[in-house]
C-alpha cells in the first residue's frame, strides 16, 4: 500500500501532524491550570469538545466534499493552532474556556471523518480496510509518541513552555504537510473526458 504515492503522502502527513498534536488529557489539564478553572468543572471539558464535534461533524463533512478533504484536514489543524494560542494568551475567563473547547471540537470535526474519507479516495476498493488501518495506525502511533515527549517536556520545562514548543512545531508541520499534499494534487493525473455513447448523434460512425 505504501507504494501508492497518494496514500504514502497522506500517511506521512497524518503522522507528522500527529507528532505535534497534544493529547486531550494534557490540553484539558493545561486549560484548567492556565485559565484557573475550578477543579470541579474539569470533567465538563471533554463534554464541551464532544458537543461541538457532534454539532459540526456533518456540516464540515459536507464542506470537505465541496472544497476538498485534504484542504479541510489542514484547516482543522489551523483551528487547533488557534486553540493552543488562546491557552497561551494572557486572556482569561469563561469565554476563553468556551472558545478553546469550540476550537478543539471543530478540529476533530474537520479531521477525523475527513481523514478517513481522504484515505478511502487514495486506496483501491479491495484494500480499504488495510488502507484505513495503515493511516490510522500511523496517526495513533505518532500521537502516542507526542504524549510521551510532551509529558517529559512538561516535567522538565513546565506545561506552558511545553505547549509553546509544541505549538511552534505544529505550525511547521502544518506548512510541511500543506506542501506535501499540494504536490500530490499537482501530480494527480487529470480525469479523462467521458467516452461518447454509441447512441450519441455526434459520435463518429
Amino acid at each position: 500500500l505504501l507504494r501508492r504515492p497518494g496514500l504514502r503522502r497522506l500517511t506521512l502527513c497524518a503522522a507528522l501532524l500527529g507528532l505535534t498534536t497534544v493529547s486531550d488529557s494534557f490540553l484539558y489539564l493545561l486549560l484548567q491550570r492556565e485559565l484557573r478553572l475550578p477543579a470541579h468543572l474539569f470533567p465538563l471539558l471533554p463534554l464541551g469538545t464532544a458537543a461541538v464535534f457532534l454539532l459540526l461533524a456533518v456540516p464540515l463533512g459536507a464542506l470537505a466534499d465541496r472544497i476538498g478533504r485534504r484542504r479541510l484536514f489542514l484547516a482543522g489543524h489551523g483551528v487547533l493552532l488557534l486553540g493552543y494560542g488562546l491557552v497561551l494568551s494572557p486572556l482569561r475567563g469563561a469565554p476563553v474556556v468556551v472558545a478553546v473547547l469550540v476550537l478543539h471540537g471543530t478540529f476533530y470535526a474537520a479531521t477525523d471523518g475527513v481523514l478517513a474519507a481522504a484515505t478511502a479516495a487514495a486506496v483501491p476498493p479491495e484494500h480499504q480496510g488495510a488502507g484505513q488501518a495503515l493511516v490510522g495506525t500511523g496517526q495513533a502511533l505518532a500521537r502516542f509518541l507526542c504524549s510521551l515527549a510532551f509529558g517529559a517536556a512538561w516535567s522538565l520545562w513546565g506545561g506552558r513552555n511545553a505547549l509553546s514548543v509544541t505549538t511552534a512545531a505544529l505550525a511547521v508541520s502544518a506548512v510541511v504537510a500543506s506542501i506535501v499534499l499540494r504536490t500530490a494534487d499537482e501530480q494527480r493525473p487529470a480525469t479523462p473526458p467521458p467516452a461518447a455513447h454509441p447512441d450519441d448523434p455526434h459520435h463518429a460512425q
